[in-house]
C-alpha cells in the first residue's frame, strides 16, 4: 500500500478516545493482569501526547516525528498534570492526591477535554499514515531482538549461561553488518525499527539481570528513596529534603518523584519494576531520536550508523540504567533539538512545543539542563556577535528557558539545585592549581588520552578501537571545519557541534570538570552532537586517500571500527577469552566480590530481607544504625528506605553506640570484607566492633547485630 495521508472524522476520533478510556478503566478496576500494565502503559506514554499533536494540529511532522512528539508530550503531560494534581487535589476533596482514583479521573479528564477541543473544530483529523509494513525475514529477526535479550537475561538468573546473551549481540552484530553492506537485506524505512528493537535489546539485558535495582555506582538509590517516600505518602513535597544537597535536589525532580508514581499507581506496578522495565523502554526513544535529528542532515544510512555507536558505548546501557531522571531528561533534550532545527514547524507550534520541552526537561534533570542552556546561549551569542543572526536560536527562546529553570531551581527544595551548581564550582576552581598535573583531570580521562596502562592485552584491543572511534570524531571535525566534506550543515546544528568539541576539550583541560559528572557520563551526553562526526571522519578519510568508491571504503572501514568496538564495549570478547570483564549481563558468575557488590552496586535477596528487617523492627530515626559504605549507599537505601543520615560508616574506629544496630551484608558475611570511607577491611581487621554485639537477625548470608549493654 502506498504512504498516504488518511484523514479521521473529529467525531470517530473523539469516541476512539471514550472507548480507548472505557478499556482502560476496565483493565484497572478489574485489575487484569499483564494487559493493565501493556495496555495502561501505551495509553499514557503514547495516547495521551497524540490527542495533544491533535490538537496543535502538528500535522507538519512525519509519521517518525509524530511517534516521538507523542511520547514526548506524553510523559510532559505526565508529569505536569501531575503537579496539578498534587497542588490542587484537594480542592477536589482528594486527600491522597497522587493515589489512583484522582490520577485517573483528572489524567483521563484533562485528555477528553482534549478530545472534545479537537471535535468541536469540526475539522477531519489529520492521520499519517505510513507504508505497510511487511513482516520480512528482517523485520521479524529484528522484533526477535528483545526476545532473545529478556530470555537471555532469565536464562543468566536462573542457571547462569550466557549462551543466549551472546548469540544475541552477535546477532546484532552481524545485522550492523549485512545492513551496511546491503540495502536490500536492511532497506533505509527499516532504520527506525532496528535501531528501536537494537536500543530495547541492549537496555533489558542489563536492566532484568536482577530482581533487585543494580546501581551501576549511579544515583538509583536516591532516586527510588524520593520516588517511594513520594509513592507511599501519595504526594510530593518539594521541600521535605531542603537541607540535604543529594536528596534535596533529586527531590525536586518530577522525573523521579511524580512520574514513576504515576505509573506505578495506574498501573499496579511494583516501583522496581517500574524503572527496570518502563523506564528502559522511554530510553529506547532517544536513539530514534536521534536518528530523527541526523538523518535530515546526514542521510539516513549515515545516521543509522552514528546511532549505532551512540549505542555501542556502554554508558547508554549500563550507567545510564542507574540514572532515571537523566533517561526522562535526554529524550526531552533531544526533542528540543528536533523543535529547535525543524525546518516545517509553525511558528506558533514551534514555541508550544519549545515551551512544554523546556518545561519538562528543567524538571526532569538539573546538570542536563543546564547543559542545554549553556549550548544554546553561546550559539546564540556567537552568531550574533558574527552578525549572523539565527532565527531558530532567538533571545527570546533562550530567556525564556532561563526563567523557567531559574523559577524551579528557586522555589523547589529552596534552591538546592543552586546550591549543588555552586559547590561544583568551587571544587572546579580549587583544582585549578593542579593545572599541570594530569591525575586531576580523573582516572577515566587518562584512559582516554592513553596515560593509563591497560591491564590486559585485551583491554589494550578495546582501547585502540575507542581511540579510533574518537579519532575518526576529530578527523570528522578537521573536514567539516576546513569544508572539506560535502555535508552542509546549517549554521546552528554546525555550532552545537562547534560547542560540543568545544567542551570535550574543555573536559580534558580544567582539572576538575570531569569529576563533576563523571567523564564517561559527559561524553555520553556529548555523542549526542558528536557521533555523526565519526562517520564523516571516515568518509573524509578513505576521500584523502582514494577518490574513487568513498562510500563502500567508509563503510568498510566503519565496519573494521564499530563491529569490534561494540563487541569490547558490551563484554562479548571479554567473556568469550575468560578476560576480566565488567560486563554484568555476561559475567556475573565470574566476577569478584568487590566488582560485583561495591562497583556495580549488585545485591541479592538475603541483602533485601536483611534491610526490610531492619527497617520494620528497628526505630532508625531514634537508633545508631552502622553499615559498610556499600550497604548503607545501595541496599539500606533502597529497600530499608533509611535515610543516608542516619547510618554511620564502619571503619576500623568505630564504637558500636549503646542499643546501636549493625547491619552486614553478604559482601561482609560470606565474602568477608567491609568497604567503607573509600578503603577496604577484611572482616578480621573490624572483628573487635562485633565482641560485645548480639545477632537479632540472620538469614545465613545477611546479618544485624545489637549493642545490648
Amino acid at each position: 500500500m502506498n504512504s498516504m495521508l488518511a484523514k479521521w472524522k473529529s467525531r470517530d476520533f473523539l469516541v476512539t478516545i471514550l472507548f480507548l478510556q472505557l478499556v482502560v478503566y476496565a483493565m484497572v478496576f478489574f485489575d487484569v493482569p499483564v494487559a493493565r500494565q501493556v495496555v495502561g502503559f501505551i495509553y499514557l506514554t503514547f495516547v495521551s501526547g497524540f490527542v495533544i499533536t491533535k490538537l496543535l494540529k502538528l500535522d507538519e511532522l512525519d509519521r517518525l516525528e509524530s511517534v516521538l512528539f507523542s511520547v514526548g508530550l506524553s510523559i510532559a503531560f505526565l508529569m505536569l498534570a501531575g503537579v496539578f494534581v498534587n497542588e490542587f487535589g484537594l480542592l477536589f476533596g482528594f486527600s491522597m492526591q497522587l493515589s489512583l482514583m484522582p490520577l485517573m479521573i483528572i489524567l483521563n479528564s484533562f485528555i477528553l477535554i482534549d478530545g472534545v477541543l479537537v471535535y468541536l473544530r469540526r475539522e477531519n483529523v489529520k492521520l499519517f499514515g505510513a507504508e505497510t509494513l511487511r513482516l520480512s525475514p528482517v523485520a521479524l529477526l529484528l522484533i526477535v531482538l528483545p526476545i532473545l535479550s529478556v530470555v537471555g537475561t532469565l536464562w543468566v538468573n536462573a542457571f547462569e549461561n550466557n549462551l543466549i546473551l551472546l548469540v544475541m549481540l552477535m546477532t546484532i552484530s552481524l545485522l550492523f553488518v549485512i545492513g551496511l553492506i546491503s540495502k536490500k537485506f536492511l532497506p533505509p524505512k527499516l532504520y527506525p525499527l532496528a535501531v528501536l528493537m537494537i536500543a530495547i535489546s541492549l537496555l533489558f539485558h542489563s536492566s532484568l539481570i536482577s530482581n533487585y535495582l543494580v546501581t551501576f555506582g549511579s544515583d538509583n538509590p536516591v532516586e527510588y528513596f524520593v520516588f517511594k517516600i513520594t509513592e507511599t505518602n501519595a504526594h510530593w513535597s518539594s521541600g521535605i529534603y531542603s537541607g540535604h544537597l543529594g536528596y534535596g535536589r533529586v527531590n525536586s525532580m518530577l522525573s523521579v518523584t511524580i512520574l514513576p508514581t504515576i505509573y506505578s499507581s495506574l498501573l499496579n506496578m511494583d516501583a522496581t519494576w517500574v524503572l527496570k522495565i518502563l523506564y528502559p523502554l522511554i530510553f529506547s526513544f532517544v536513539p530514534l531520536a536521534l536518528y530523527q535529528l541526523w538523518q535530515k542532515n546526514v542521510g539516513a544510512k549515515k545516521a543509522f550508523i552514528a546511532t549505532f555507536l551512540f549505542m555501542a558505548q556502554n554508558t547508554f546501557y549500563t550507567e545510564m540504567l542507574g540514572l532515571n531522571r537523566q533517561i526522562i531528561a535526554e529524550l526531552f533534550f533531544v526533542l528540543l533539538l528536533l523543535v529547535i532545527l525543524s525546518k516545517k514547524m509553525k511558528p506558533y507550534n514551534k514555541i508550544i512545543c519549545f515551551m512544554i520541552f523546556s518545561i519538562a526537561l528543567v524538571t526532569s534533570h538539573y546538570a542536563l539542563a543546564e547543559i542545554f542552556l549553556f549550548f544554546m546561549s553561546f550559539v546564540w551569542l556567537f552568531l550574533v556577535a558574527m552578525k549572523r543572526p539565527s532565527r531558530k536560536i532567538t533571545v527570546t527562546l533562550v530567556v525564556l528557558f532561563f526563567v523557567v529553570m531559574f523559577s524551579w531551581y528557586l522555589y523547589t527544595s529552596n534552591a538546592t539545585v543552586f546550591d549543588s551548581l555552586v559547590s561544583f564550582g568551587n571544587y572546579v576552581y580549587d583544582q585549578l592549581g593542579q593545572f599541570f598535573n594530569p591525575a586531576s583531570r580523573g582516572q577515566t580521562v587518562l584512559r582516554g588520552l592513553g596515560l593509563e596502562s591497560p591491564p590486559t592485552i585485551w583491554n589494550t584491543f578495546s582501547r585502540v578501537f575507542a581511540y579510533l572511534t574518537q579519532f575518526l570524531i576529530v578527523v570528522g571535525f578537521v573536514g567539516l571545519i576546513t569544508k572539506r566534506i560535502t555535508i552542509q550543515l546549517e549554521r546552528e546544528s554546525f555550532m552545537f557541534t562547534l560547542m560540543a568539541m568545544a567542551f570535550l576539550g574543555a573536559l580534558i583541560a580544567v582539572p576538575g570538570l570531569a569529576n563533576t559528572m563523571n567523564m564517561t557520563r559527559f561524553y555520553h551526553i556529548l555523542l549526542l552532537f558528536l557521533a555523526p562526526l565519526c562517520v564523516l571522519g571516515a568518509e573524509f578519510l578513505v576521500k584523502l586517500m582514494s577518490k574513487r568508491r568513498t562510500e563502500i571504503g567508509a563503510s568498510v572501514l566503519l565496519l573494521i571500527v564499530l563491529v569490534p568496538y561494540f563487541l569490547f564495549q558490551t563484554g562479548f570478547v571479554y567473556e568469550v577469552t575468560g578476560s576480566e570483564s565488567w560486563s554484568l549481563p555476561l559475567s556475573k558468575y565470574r566476577m569478584d566480590a568487590v566488582s560485583l557488590r561495591g562497583h556495580m552496586g549488585y545485591f541479592d535477596e538475603s541483602d533485601v530481607f536483611g534491610a526490610l528487617w531492619v527497617s520494620r523492627n528497628v526505630d532508625v530515626e531514634n537508633s545508631q544504625i552502622y553499615a559498610d559504605g556499600v550497604s548503607r549507599n545501595n541496599v539500606l537505601t533502597i529497600y530499608g528506605m533509611i535515610y543516608r543520615g542516619y547510618v554511620l560508616e564502619l571503619s576500623n574506629v568505630t564504637i558500636v553506640a549503646n542499643n546501636g544496630i549493625v547491619y552486614s551484608s553478604t559482601l561482609n558475611v560470606v565474602d568477608g570484607l567491609i568497604a567503607s570511607a573509600g578503603r577496604l577491611w577484611n572482616s578480621s581487621e573490624l572483628s573487635f566492633i562485633f565482641d560485645n554485639l548480639n545477632t537479632v537477625y540472620s538469614n545465613g548470608d545477611s546479618e544485624v547485630y545489637k549493642n545490648t549493654s
